[in-house]
C-alpha cells in the first residue's frame, strides 16, 4: 500500500486528524511517510493548513500541498473566486506518485467527500485514486445520519471499482449516544467493509507526544495498529 487515498463523507469528520494517526502509526512501524494535501482551502499563504497539522501531530513526515486557495469553499470554486489555476487530478496523482519514489506510504488528503470537484471538468479525489490504482480509506462521523453518507460514498467507489479498505470513525464520542452506538454494527454493513478504527473526539488537542503515543491504539492491524473492532463493539454499543 504505497498509496492511500484519505476521504470523508463530509467535512468536519476528523478526516485530517485521521491522516496524521495513520500517518503517526506508520512512522512508529519504522515506515517513511509523506502526507500529500490534493487542495487547501480557507488558509491564506502563510497560514497552518490540514498537511503541516499532520506534521505537528504526527511528526517526522514530509508534507505538500498541490495548491491552496483562500477561500472556504470546494477547490473548484474557490480556485474559480480566486482567479487562480484549479487543481487536476493528473497533477495530484503525479505529485503523490513523485513523493512515492522517495517515500514507504504517500497518505493523499482530499478536500471535503470523494466528489467535490477540483476544476470545471469535474475532476474530483476519486479521479486521483483511479489514476494512482490507490485505495481510498473512508473516515466517518459517529451519529446520527452518517450511514446515508457513508453507504452513497462506499457505492460510488464500488460504481467506480475503486478498493475501499475499510472506514474510521473520524470523533468518537466520550458519552456517546444511542445512534453512535448503534452505527458500530451498521457502518461495516452499509459499507461493505469493515470498521478500521475510532479517533477519540479531542484527539487532535492532544500535545504531539500523546497523540503519537496514542495513535495505534485508535487503528486497527490493516492500518499498522492495535485497535480490535470486534472488542470494541462489544464494548460500545447498546
Amino acid at each position: 500500500m504505497p498509496v492511500l487515498v484519505i476521504t470523508g463523507t463530509g467535512t468536519e469528520v476528523g478526516k485530517t486528524v485521521v491522516t496524521a494517526a495513520v500517518a503517526a502509526t506508520a512512522a512508529a512501524g519504522g515506515r517513511s511517510v509523506a502526507v500529500l494535501k490534493a487542495a487547501q482551502t480557507g488558509v491564506g499563504p502563510h497560514e497552518t493548513g490540514d498537511a503541516q497539522e499532520v506534521a505537528r501531530l504526527a511528526g517526522g513526515v514530509t508534507v505538500a500541498e498541490v495548491a491552496r486557495f483562500p477561500e472556504p469553499l470546494a477547490p473548484g470554486t474557490a480556485a474559480r473566486r480566486a482567479g487562480l489555476a484549479p487543481v487536476c487530478p493528473r497533477e495530484v496523482a503525479q505529485a503523490a506518485e513523485k513523493l512515492a519514489a522517495e517515500h514507504d506510504l504517500v497518505l493523499v488528503e482530499g478536500a471535503g467527500g470523494l466528489l467535490v470537484r477540483f476544476d470545471a471538468a469535474g475532476g474530483t479525489l476519486a479521479d486521483v485514486a483511479a489514476l494512482l490504482d490507490a485505495p481510498v480509506l473512508l473516515v466517518a462521523a459517529a451519529g446520527l445520519g452518517t450511514l446515508n453518507t457513508t453507504e452513497l460514498t462506499a457505492r460510488e467507489l464500488r460504481h467506480r471499482a475503486l478498493e475501499l479498505p475499510g472506514v474510521v470513525i473520524g470523533s468518537w464520542p466520550g458519552s456517546p449516544d444511542l445512534a453512535s452506538r448503534c452505527n458500530l454494527a451498521d457502518l461495516p454493513d452499509v459499507a461493505g467493509a469493515p470498521l478500521l478504527g475510532a479517533v477519540p473526539d479531542g484527539a487532535g488537542a492532544l500535545a504531539p507526544a500523546a497523540f503519537r503515543a496514542a495513535a495505534p491504539r485508535w487503528l486497527a492491524p490493516h492500518l499498522g495498529g492495535g485497535w480490535d473492532a470486534d472488542a470494541f463493539t462489544a464494548r460500545e454499543a447498546p
